[in-house]
């Protein structure tokens, strides 16, 4: 079995996906993202094709984590921005 996965290329490492979502959406989880894709291909180098396969995994899960976290965050500050933009409106309509 494992000559045969040794024949196959290793499994994404989501690396570009994980730095990404570090940047842009949530710092905290992207870095453990960032983490499980650079050990992937190291993993795979050193034979352990079911850690590859784990890390490869667990960094696609914490980017989209990270990813699901900073669109939430984004969602939540529009409704606030939104709340406060009515209530500015409905107090000053209301002053006439």
């Amino acid at each position: 079995m494992n000559e045969q996965l040794q024949q196959q290329s290793p499994p994404p490492n989501y690396l570009a996906f994980a730095i990404i979502t570090t940047i842009l959406c949530c710092l905290p989880f992207g870095i453990i993202s960032i983490i499980f894709a650079a050990q992937v291909n190291s993993k795979w180098a050193a034979g352990d094709f079911a850690g590859a396969q784990s890390s490869s995994k667990n960094a696609k899960t914490w980017a989209w984590v990270a990813f699901a976290i900073g669109i939430s965050g984004l969602v939540i500050y529009l409704l606030v921005i939104l709340f406060a933009g009515v209530t500015a409106f409905w107090a000053n309509g209301l002053d006439m």
